[in-house]
């Protein structure tokens, strides 16, 4: 306090803030860097001398929060940073933002940075599971020589969910992914590092391991944890600023990164029961579940499948349709448009109500033209109501056959939505429920052996 805020006081009087201006910052922080000397000079007098401090070589020199003169300026990717001048050596690169002052861990950023990249690069090549890269060790990459005698790089899956190991083939991106993360965690000597994870399925500490994913922390070397993944690739994300359609954020979980493989995959031409084996699933259903389907891709394929089996096929038994056949196949689909939504009848197939399409089971309801079904419902109504009056017996039947149809349509249209936005409480099953059997434990006092 006698160096800050009484030297304010004596040097601007009434001063009631810690709010300090550039001006009175840049004054205080100039004057700490000296101090004054007494020496007696050669007739005994002292004399007083203003000298800098010798800490004032390494001082930070920078204006009030960061503004001022400082150290030199770095700039990248658009970003200009100054770095900070420190009063204590210190392993770490910190630099500033020269308009807000506020400090960066560069070395920390850097290295977040890094795993970020290569988790998302391992996750997103391979289809792992999270719990399978954190278990990744240096022992995972194996090789395997082909009859012919190449070598082809292997990556070898612990075992986690299934309990069962596998064996991925790296492809040269994927190399250059692990052969960075190899090169990062290695000692000056060469070696990967080992470090003991904690295994929180089995709730057991793990042996010593060179795993991939580790970095140091401190002076000591530590695995990554599930949840240290989950904020790396969670920051990273953040910093992009991309966001979906309406401008919401994106959000990516690493289990993503897996669907995003399995699609990839099969739609470049691998076989789903390949696609099994290397995803780790017993059942094909669970691959094929994590595969994204496009309409376009199921247009594009039937197409293709068709274009195959015509090939296979003797020319003969194919013919070209004219232009007629096209028009009257094509206008078939235009006819089956109404105003309540479409006509469900086969191609070929006349219409068996006489187009009284309320009337008609292959009617299927465009819910959003329920409106106009409640006006026909209203207006069949008073017609009834018209017919009865005038002593139309045989119109007033007819209508009411119609006016039937109506409101069972319109039951089927409020079934329908409310299908849609209504959930359903399944409750939560209990551990008597999921047993597949129960043992009674006996109540006999064990017999002597």
């Amino acid at each position: 306090m006698l160096w800050f805020w009484k030297d304010l006081e004596r040097h601007h009087p009434g001063i009631d803030s810690l709010r300090l201006n550039p001006e009175t910052a840049a004054g205080w922080k100039q004057r700490i860097r000296t101090r004054v000397v007494r020496s007696r000079g050669a007739d005994g007098e002292v004399v007083e001398t203003t000298v800098e401090r010798q800490t004032a070589t390494d001082a930070d020199r920078r204006g009030p929060s960061g503004r001022g003169p400082g150290g030199p300026r770095l700039t990248g990717d658009g970003v200009t940073l100054r770095l900070a001048r420190l009063v204590r050596p210190s392993p770490r690169i910190w630099a500033e933002d020269p308009a807000t002052g506020r400090r960066r861990d560069l070395i920390r950023e850097e290295d977040s940075a890094f795993w970020a990249w290569a988790s998302v690069e391992v996750l997103r090549m391979t289809g792992i599971r999270i719990e399978e890269l954190t278990e990744l060790s240096h022992h995972s990459l194996v090789q395997y020589r082909a009859p012919a005698g190449e070598l082809i790089p292997l990556l070898q899956v612990p075992p986690s969910k299934t309990d069962e190991e596998r064996l991925l083939v790296i492809s040269p991106e994927l190399a250059d992914t692990l052969s960075a993360v190899v090169c990062r965690i290695r000692t000056a000597d060469g070696s990967v590092p080992l470090v003991v994870a904690y295994d929180h399925h089995e709730k057991v500490w793990n042996p010593p391991m060179p795993l991939l994913f580790q970095r140091t922390v401190g002076l000591e070397a530590r695995p990554i944890p599930i949840s240290g993944i989950r904020i790396l690739i969670g920051e990273a994300l953040a910093r992009t600023g991309l966001t979906d359609a309406t401008g919401t954020p994106l959000d990516f979980a690493p289990h993503d990164f897996r669907r995003i493989f399995t699609t990839d995959a099969i739609m470049n031409g691998m076989p789903p029961h390949i696609a099994q084996l290397l995803l780790g699933h017993k059942d094909i259903n669970t691959t094929m579940g994590y595969k994204a389907v496009y309409p376009e891709e199921a247009i594009n394929g039937h197409r293709a499948f068709i274009a195959r089996r015509r090939g296979l096929r003797p020319s003969e038994e194919y013919r070209q349709p004219g232009d007629e056949e096209w028009d009257e196949f094509l206008g078939h689909f235009e006819r089956r448009r109404l105003a309540l939504g479409d006509c469900g009848r086969a191609y070929g197939t006349s219409c068996i109500h006489e187009h009284s399409c309320v009337r008609c089971p292959l009617l299927r309801v465009d819910p959003s033209q329920r409106q106009r079904l409640i006006d026909i419902r209203d207006n069949l109504t008073a017609r009834i109501t018209e017919a009865e009056r005038e002593g139309w017996i045989g119109e007033a039947e007819g209508l009411r056959v119609s006016l039937a149809a109506a409101k069972e349509k319109l039951t089927q249209t409020a079934t329908t939505a409310q299908r849609r936005t209504t959930a359903v409480e399944l409750g939560m099953p209990t551990f008597q429920r999921l047993a597949a059997r129960t043992v009674a434990a006996s109540t006999e006092p064990p017999k002597p052996s």
